[in-house]
Order: structure tokens, then C-alpha cells, then sequence
């Protein structure tokens, strides 16, 4: 079997990569040329007897795409690392691959991390809205202050290949303990010297929380009313994660009341967060987009490994992203 000819359709404009990997490749390729996410109606009308289907993590693909895609139907390839979005138990019924791109952004989301915790933890953007707002006065002995890394200890929900490289990029900041939280012990943990404990010692215990984990039945909510109570008041909360791990409404009632110092959050529930949600008011709760991967390394990477698994599904080769 060949890509020789075979129709792609792209439900986004992506970083030049992954068309390079497909136009080189023989593919005919039809796209929604919009930075912006496809109207439902255009992904129906236009998906009718594509080979592979080029999708973003916005785009629900579900028995209805499918159906509307058609018999020839034999990739799903998502430019992401999540593939919630996607009907995998209906493709694996209909014989359709899915892949991702997995390992891409491990570095970009590691990085950004740690920067929206010392954006966080030393109130950075409060010191920026100081400025703009004519409010830098004369030195003050006890005006934003924040907390420092050293000799901290640092909690990790999920040390995963991101969790352990935001370990691995803390702890020359002079943290003094790494403790992490999974569903099981892992062997590498030891080259940072991480120890496994359990979920209710690392919220009892840390000064600092990394989520770093995916959204699960049994990660939903996992930070709520209950959690925090069990937390320092000094806490600060970092999500890289997925949105739904935290509870927003607990979220709000322990910052406003001061339960925890702060949060930074890069992902949220739902995304986009509205304008006026009460989180957005707190000058404790950084928020940032969703740019845990906003890097053009990691987008071209994500395009190129996106029209690889593609190319690899019509050549009867094995992805690298195989759901």
C-alpha cells in the first residue's frame, strides 16, 4: 500500500512541516486555511471520502464525522498529546488508526511549568500591574512579597515525563525535597531523588504542587474543598495538567479566603475560561491560555510527527504516536 494519492483533509493551518510530510509523501491534501477552530458544518461537508483526517485537539470526532468521512477512513492523526476528542473505541470498530504526538512538548510544557511557578510564587504580574498603574512608590519593607524555591519541598502529581522534567529543572533552585504522587512507583524517580508517597502526604507536606498528570475518572476533581483543607496555607498550586483535576469553585473559596497562598494555572475547565469567572478577579491565581507547548519547536515537531504517523498508516508501517 502506497500514500501515493491518497486525500488528507486538515482541519486547521499548521506549521509547514507536516505538509512538507504529506505533499512529499504523494498525499492530496485538501485544509481549513483558518488559525481559527472548524465550523462543525465545514467538518461534515468536507471530511466525505478523505484516506486520513489531519485533526486538532478542538475538533470532536465522533460517529457523525466518521459516518460523513466514509468507508476509506484510515487514519485519525491529532496534532496534539491528548485524544479525549476522539471516538477511539468507534474507530478501532471501523478498523481506523489513531495516533498522536506524543513526547513533542514534553520540554515546552516542562519549561513553562516552572516559569508560571515563579511567575506565581514571586507575584510577578502584580509587580507589573504596579508599575503600569503608577502604584511603584517609595520601598516598602513588606510590599509583594512572595515565596522562594529554596529549601522548599516540591510535590508532583504525575512524574510522568513532564512531572520528572520539572523535577529535574526545580531542583538546582535548591529545593530541598521532591516527593511525588502516582499510581505507582517509578524507577527513574531516583535519579532526582524523588520519593513515592502517597496523594494526602504530598498535599499535607509540600510547599509547592506541580499537576502533571492527565485527566482521568479518578484525577477529576482530585483537588477540591477537602484537599486544600489538608494543605499549608503557604501552598502554592501549579496546573499544566488538565483543567478538570481541580474543583474551580473550591479553588476559589481556598484562594479568596486565603486557605493557600496562590495558583497558576495553564489549563483550565473549560477552556477558554470566561472573561468574567471569579477566578480571573484574584490577583492570587495566575492564568494563563492554555501555551504549555506555545513553542515553534514543539508545533513544528507536533506538525511533522502528525503527518508521519499518517504517511506511516498508509504505507503499512507502524506510527509512532499508535493510540
Amino acid at each position: 500500500m502506497s500514500s501515493e494519492g491518497k486525500k488528507v483533509y486538515i482541519t486547521r493551518r499548521i506549521p509547514q512541516p507536516g505538509l512538507d510530510i504529506l505533499k512529499n509523501a504523494g498525499c492530496l491534501i485538501s485544509i481549513w486555511d483558518s488559525d481559527e477552530a472548524i465550523p462543525r458544518e465545514e467538518l461534515l461537508k468536507n471530511v466525505s471520502g478523505i484516506d486520513g483526517l489531519f485533526c486538532m485537539l478542538t475538533d470532536p470526532i465522533d460517529v457523525e464525522v466518521l459516518n460523513a468521512a466514509g468507508q476509506n477512513l484510515m487514519v485519525v492523526a491529532t496534532m496534539s498529546v491528548g485524544f479525549e476528542h476522539i471516538d477511539v473505541a468507534e474507530c478501532r470498530k471501523r478498523g481506523i488508526k489513531v495516533c498522536n504526538t506524543p513526547n513533542v512538548s514534553t520540554d515546552s510544557v516542562a519549561e513553562l511549568t516552572v516559569a508560571l511557578l515563579l511567575l506565581t510564587a514571586r507575584r510577578l504580574l502584580e509587580g507589573v500591574d504596579a508599575v503600569e498603574k503608577g502604584q511603584w512608590g517609595p520601598w516598602k519593607p513588606m510590599w509583594l512579597c512572595g515565596i522562594e524555591m529554596s529549601q522548599r519541598t516540591l510535590g508532583i502529581l504525575g512524574l510522568g515525563r513532564i512531572g520528572y522534567g520539572v523535577a529535574r529543572r526545580l531542583k538546582p533552585f535548591g529545593i530541598k525535597r521532591i516527593i511525588y504522587s502516582d499510581v505507582c512507583k517509578v524507577a527513574y524517580a531516583d535519579d532526582i531523588g524523588a520519593e513515592f508517597v502517597d496523594f494526602d502526604t504530598m498535599c499535607k507536606e509540600a510547599d509547592v504542587i506541580c499537576i502533571c498528570c492527565n485527566l482521568t475518572p479518578q484525577t477529576r476533581h482530585k483537588f477540591n474543598k477537602t484537599t486544600f483543607g489538608k494543605m499549608k496555607k503557604s501552598v502554592i498550586i501549579i496546573n499544566t495538567g488538565r483543567g478538570g483535576v481541580i474543583n474551580h469553585d473550591d479553588l476559589y473559596d481556598a484562594l479568596k479566603s486565603g486557605q493557600i497562598f496562590a495558583a497558576g494555572l495553564d489549563v483550565t475547565e473549560p477552556e477558554p475560561l470566561p472573561a468574567d469567572h471569579p477566578l480571573v478577579s484574584l490577583p492570587n491565581c495566575i492564568i494563563l491560555p492554555h501555551m504549555g507547548s506555545n513553542t515553534w519547536d514543539s508545533r513544528n515537531s507536533m506538525s511533522e510527527t502528525a503527518g508521519k504517523n499518517i504517511v506511516a498508516v498508509f504505507n503499512s508501517d507502524v506510527p509512532v504516536g499508535a493510540i
